[in-house]
């Protein structure tokens, strides 16, 4: 089977903010409740959840950082097309 991974994200137009969501994160701001308030993607109305996705669903960049992450981890800044990212690996399966 194929490899799938669960995922949220927070996206913001600049590595500034994506520094400054993360800060927010490691002081223990709750993920779900900072996307909704700050993410520009229209994921920000479900928390910032992307659901389940397998490899080649999102961009190159997304994509290699959140198959590589652990069930509850967050990554560090990550920069696509889109703007700036923050994930969280919520699960994965195979």
């Amino acid at each position: 089977m194929a490899t799938r991974v669960n995922a949220s994200h927070i996206l913001v137009r600049t590595e500034e903010q994506a520094k400054q969501v993360l800060e927010q994160i490691n002081n223990g701001k709750n993920f779900e409740t900072l996307a909704k308030e700050v993410s520009i993607c229209p994921s920000r109305k479900k928390g910032g959840s992307l659901g389940w996705f397998s490899h080649g669903q999102m961009v190159k960049e997304f994509q290699k950082v959140a198959f590589k992450m652990k069930k509850g981890q967050i990554s560090q800044p990550v920069k696509t097309q889109f703007g700036w990212h923050i994930i969280k690996a919520n699960d994965t399966k195979g």
